[in-house]
């Protein structure tokens, strides 16, 4: 019995009259139409008009038809994939599928790809499409920050050019502080830039010049963001006990980068296990010494902190004996 339904409908889809009935209904069912009728301007026309992707049923001659490739792309505008040579050449053709999707860019001609107009729309939809593009529109300004604008990940594909550009690299890194990376030396060494990039990355620092990785302000900037983007500063300011101080307040573990002073520093190192208590680790042999022999014992639940709280009183209250006044009768 589906044997003979199969049949009947394999007869009726070799009747132009019934499949352009169903590709009105479904685009899709041009897939069992006749080869003949794949090759129906008419007939597929409709079904492109019902859906886009029904491209990829007609003949070949067919894909490559401006009209009907334009046909399906306003209707869907994937069906760009399955467009033949000339279509995806096509200027009209192309801004039409990449004003709904900017990566469709990749399935554009290789001219068209380096077309500033056809990449300026592309990338206003999809910073990334920017990836697909030619050299010419890489190393273009204004794509680029069209492209940076709506994601700052996208100076990843620019040219030398806009890598090269503090205004370029200043607004992707308003979107994303770590794309700092793919900046050129000049944006890297630029202080507002990399201000910027700290604020909203703060281990943007690593790619920092070596100038502004010794700026007290910029790595204030740093250390507030991401305690650990220490790491990075200069030995100065490793060394710095403002700055180190900021660093392990927001996160305890930036003790490992501090200056082996620092380490040593009680202050600083019960701001850090405040912060986490692990980051004991990294304090100086002396304190950690000192912090597990304030411990009363296996009965002892204190924590590290609280340890070195007691060492501390301690230590203040003898120093305020040593200075209290004596009286003479």
């Amino acid at each position: 019995m589906k044997g003979i339904l199969r049949q009947r409908v394999i007869i009726s889809m070799d009747s132009k009259e019934v499949v352009l009935e169903a590709v009105k209904n479904d685009g899709l069912t041009l897939r069992y139409a006749s080869e003949e009728l794949r090759g129906s301007k008419e007939v597929v026309l409709e079904a492109v008009k019902q859906n886009g992707l029904a491209l990829h049923y007609a003949s070949e001659e067919l894909r490559g038809d401006k009209e009907v490739v334009l046909e399906a792309v306003k209707q869907n505008a994937y069906a760009l994939q399955y467009a033949g040579e000339g279509p995806r050449g096509n200027n009209e053709v192309v801004l039409e599928a990449v004003k709904q999707d900017g990566l469709l860019l990749r399935f554009a001609s290789e001219e068209l790809r380096g077309d500033k107009e056809v990449v300026l729309e592309a990338v206003k939809i999809s910073a990334y499409s920017l990836q697909y593009a030619g050299e010419g529109p890489r190393g273009s300004k204004e794509v680029v920050l069209e492209a940076v604008k709506k994601n700052g990940e996208a100076l990843r594909y620019a040219g030398e050019g806009p890598k090269g550009s503090s205004e370029v690299v200043m607004e992707a890194v308003k979107q994303d502080g770590e794309v700092l990376k793919y900046a050129s030396e000049g944006p890297r060494g630029n202080k507002e830039v990399v201000l910027e990039a700290v604020k909203e990355y703060g281990e943007a620092l690593e790619y920092a010049s070596d100038e502004l990785k010794g700026s007290r302000e910029v790595v204030m900037e740093a250390v507030k963001q991401s305690g650990c983007a220490l790491e990075y500063a200069s030995d100065e300011l490793k060394g710095s006990r403002e700055v180190v101080m900021e660093a392990v307040k927001q996160s305890g573990c930036a003790l490992e980068y501090a200056s082996d002073e620092l380490k040593g520093d009680k202050e600083i190192v019960l701001a850090a296990i405040d912060q986490f208590s692990g980051a004991i680790r990294y304090a100086s042999s002396e304190i950690r010494d000192l912090v597990y022999e304030m411990s009363d014992g296996a009965e002892d639940n204190s924590t590290p902190a609280e340890r070195l709280r007691r060492l501390i009183a301690i230590n203040n209250s003898k120093s305020a004996r040593k200075v209290a006044p004596t009286n003479h009768d």
